[in-house]
């Protein structure tokens, strides 16, 4: 949908990459001297596990800025669920996190994930982000790491 104004053009539409991009640029300007941090204090993470035939049985992705770990997603295949894969994959990646000079993390669960799996590591509740479909909620977590 787009609609013009006496002083530029509206569009809504599906994700934009190049609308991203400069809007990330745009709040690093922003951000950057806010915080006191740089691009260099932002990194990715991500850990990975395989079977012996390489399909994958879980993994977690995350990222990294200015001494906070931030969790996106981590997930494990329904066979391979409470084998412990969840825990060690968590602990690797604060393991790393901590290797690279973080010392807190944060995620965020919906109430039928995982919660109880963070807070039985340490997490603790920080809020709710309510409205989530099928009546379930959004649960912001944060762990200091020691």
């Amino acid at each position: 949908m787009t609609r013009d104004h006496e002083d530029g053009t509206l569009r809504v539409g599906q994700r934009d990459p190049e609308l991203t991009a400069r809007l990330t640029r745009g709040l690093e300007e922003v951000n950057f001297p806010a915080t006191g941090t740089t691009a260099a204090d932002q990194g990715t993470l991500s850990v990975r596990v395989a079977d012996d035939d390489g399909e994958l049985i879980g993994g977690l992705t995350a990222w990294t800025w200015g001494g906070l770990l931030g969790i996106e997603m981590l997930w494990i295949r329904e066979g391979s669920r409470r084998g412990g894969w969840g825990s060690r994959i968590l602990l690797a990646a604060e393991e790393e996190a901590r290797r690279r000079g973080c010392d807190r993390a944060c995620v965020s669960s919906f109430t039928f994930q995982a919660p109880a799996f963070y807070a039985g590591h340490g997490y603790v509740e920080t809020g709710r982000t309510l409205g989530i479909p099928g009546g379930a909620e959004d649960v912001h977590m944060f762990k200091p790491l020691l």
